[in-house]
């Protein structure tokens, strides 16, 4: 049985990414009966990264469902819950792990609303953690988000701060459409802020944020890669370079709009992201650019990513883009 619990509905509170993300769990799991959150040891153990912690003991078994090590199994069995009615949130622990149930997820969950001509939905969050920072070497610091950008009936969603976390966690949740909700778990516990305890604050899904506004160069981002660029940013500033950085937060859809009035703002633009670079999602931004806005262009568009190669151990920190390597790009638009 699940004991009783009361979340606090008015104020506010500061919190890391991992705690936002619990607490918009906890919210939407109370606001509905319908929501069950299911993976491998996110019950009484919490999950390895303890996103779940307390859930369990909050809301009984029977919603905090404890699976076998299969995730093809866990994206099946969420599929049919999904299709019979429930809101199911299904953790892949390692956003690596995730590839056993790829075809689980791009040949059945990503069309069922198209395949039933919109008779059935599959409201499916999948949460997993991805990226570098850990020093988790080549199985545990993938960025796999391209993939599913790549198949039409996927929200593709990455927050970068803990608000974020929660408002674009709880619309997931609350949508009617399969979302691949990737953490970046370099930031789980290195970001604090305060966030809303109000029960309805979401945030809107391809809808992406000016972190700060710039009149020089424009910074496309998302995910850990956000603090990189900010970093790049307050470097640029020293000399006498305006940054604009734009927080993408969906990755699928684009929010299409924003990147074009910032390129034809500024008319240099760099693209960051730490996936490999070749047709990493930064391609599919610099072709929307050089589309749509390649008349207000001042320099080449320029790309700031991981390198094509497996994710390194011991030479992880050479293989993530840091704040140099983004001024140096950010310097050669200026200087072109």
């Amino acid at each position: 049985m699940a004991t009783s619990m009361s979340l606090e509905e008015t104020g506010s509170s500061t919190m890391t990414m991992i705690q936002a993300i619990n607490r918009a769990l906890a919210e939407e799991m109370q606001n509905s009966a319908d929501v069950v959150i299911m993976g491998e040891d996110i019950g009484k153990n919490g999950g390895v990264f303890r996103a779940t912690e307390g859930l369990q003991e909050m809301f009984g078994s029977d919603r905090v469902i404890d699976t076998p090590l299969s995730e093809s199994g866990i994206i099946g069995s969420a599929i049919g819950m999904a299709l019979y009615g429930l809101k199911p949130v299904a953790e892949i622990q390692f956003a690596d792990f995730i590839f056993p149930a790829f075809d689980q997820i791009v040949s059945e969950l990503a069309k069922f609303r198209y395949r039933s001509g919109g008779e059935f939905t599959s409201p499916v969050v999948v949460r997993t953690p991805y990226g570098g920072g850990i020093r988790g070497g080549l199985y545990h610091s993938q960025s796999p988000e391209a993939y599913f950008c790549h198949t039409p009936g996927l929200k593709v969603v990455i927050p970068s701060t803990p608000r974020d976390a929660k408002g674009l966690l709880k619309s997931a949740i609350r949508g009617e459409d399969p979302v691949i909700f990737l953490e970046p778990k370099r930031i789980y516990r290195s970001i604090k802020e305060d966030v809303s305890h109000d029960f309805d604050y979401t945030v809107e899904i391809d809808e992406a944020r000016c972190v700060q506004e710039g009149d020089d160069c424009t910074v496309f981002c998302f995910g850990a890669m956000v603090e990189v660029a900010e970093e790049a940013a307050k470097k640029a500033e020293q000399q006498d370079v305006s940054v604009e950085i734009i927080d993408l937060r969906t990755l699928s859809p684009l929010d299409i709009d924003s990147i074009v009035t910032s390129a034809r703002k500024t008319g240099r633009c760099v693209i960051l992201h730490e996936a490999p670079r070749t047709c990493g999602v930064g391609a599919e931004i610099a072709a929307i650019i050089a589309e749509r806005a390649i008349e207000s262009l001042e320099a080449p568009i320029l790309r700031v990513t991981g390198f094509d190669t497996p994710f390194p151990y011991t030479l992880e920190h050479i293989y993530m883009p840091d704040a140099d390597r983004v001024l140096r790009a950010i310097e050669q638009v200026i200087d072109f």
